[in-house]
């Protein structure tokens, strides 16, 4: 990703600049509530992105730090995508959005089951899926 000319010092528009396009919180999102961890995972989304698209923001959260790549352990023709520690650090933001989601529109039953789990204990919710993240 080339280096983003900053829009100006607000923390909130540096922020955008490294995650805020149409795909890349989709792709964090998969790599921490679906269990994708490859290019061919990340196709197959339902929201259809494609693969110009993918290859591009895959690059940027790397070049930013939010990803990491690595060899798969059955195919050297894979490569494996896993979350930073800079990445698993976007989760209490997109737990806050996934709650005002389930404010504001209709969701399906199981993304439900799991903000009423995290809305219990936000804090404990996050350091538990970070864990498994880590673990991964």
């Amino acid at each position: 990703m080339e280096t983003v000319k900053k829009r100006s010092d607000c923390p909130l528009s540096g922020s955008l600049d490294v995650f805020g396009d149409k795909w890349s919180l989709l792709i964090i999102r998969d790599l921490m509530f679906g269990n994708k961890c490859t290019y061919n995972d990340f196709l197959k989304s339902e929201e259809g992105i494609a693969t110009n698209i993918l290859a591009t923001r895959l690059r940027g959260l790397e070049e930013n730090g939010l990803i990491e790549k690595s060899a798969h352990p059955d195919s050297k023709a894979k490569i494996l995508y896993r979350l930073t520690q800079k990445g698993m650090d976007l989760l209490p933001i997109i737990m806050e959005v996934y709650i005002w989601a389930d404010k504001y529109m209709t969701i399906p039953a199981d993304i439900k089951a799991t903000i009423k789990e995290a809305k219990k204990d936000k804090d404990k919710f996050v350091k538990q899926l970070t864990k498994e993240l880590k673990a991964k």
